[in-house]
């Protein structure tokens, strides 16, 4: 067995290999501070399971998960995260991911979160889950502006929010700079957002992104 913590704080990554080894005596712990270093390590030596932070030096947001997902096809992904917010795990589980854990829950359900992830599950806390179903059925009132957006389009938000100019997020989703201004186009009509401070205030608000 075969784990991967990502994460660049060496508390945090302590933390979380006490609570794998204590689960899994015989596993194999491999860590990483930054995605750069992550993909390395993972490309070289593939886990059994993936155990992600979202705010790192390299990739803030879903931006890390994203480059994760592509480049460790089937291989199970855990996201802690210090964003509780329900809306922010569905979209990370739209892209893909796994599993949804705050931080502040890891000690108590990151070991219940991995099982069910090598088992081909998912996981997200029961708190989460009551409101995931929520929004999958249209029953969860006061829907925030952010929740209308598709996962392209949210992805546009954040690497907005994070200062990306569109050449730059062009690049980094592989579009053209002609699509990128089509989303920020769709962001702003759907959110009703007047410009890119504004998008990046309410990100900022909500914990969305690591900008201050």
């Amino acid at each position: 067995m075969r784990f991967l913590i990502v994460d660049d704080h060496p508390i945090m990554r302590l933390g979380v290999k006490q609570l794998i080894q204590h689960q899994w005596p015989d596993a194999t712990l491999d860590e990483a501070a930054t995605i750069a270093e992550a993909l390395q390590r993972g490309q070289a030596n593939k886990p059994d399971a993936l155990v992600l932070d979202l705010s790192l030096p390299d990739a803030s947001g879903t931006e890390g998960a994203s480059r994760m997902l592509r480049a460790l096809k089937g291989v199970p992904v855990l996201v802690l995260s210090l964003n509780a917010e329900s809306a922010y795990a569905a979209r990370l589980l739209q892209m893909g991911v796994s599993g949804y854990l705050p931080k502040d829950k890891a000690t108590d359900e990151l070991v219940v979160a991995l099982q069910r992830l090598l088992l081909g599950g998912r996981y997200v806390t029961a708190a989460m889950a009551d409101h995931l179903l929520g929004l999958l059925s249209g029953a969860t009132p006061g829907q925030l502006p952010h929740e209308q957006l598709s996962a392209q389009e949210h992805r546009v938000m954040l690497l907005i929010a994070a200062g990306k100019t569109p050449a730059e997020i062009a690049d980094t989703m592989h579009l053209s700079a002609k699509t990128v201004g089509t989303y920020r186009a769709r962001i702003l009509e759907k959110t009703g957002w007047r410009n890119n401070t504004e998008l990046t205030k309410y990100c900022v608000q909500h914990g969305l992104t690591d900008v201050q």
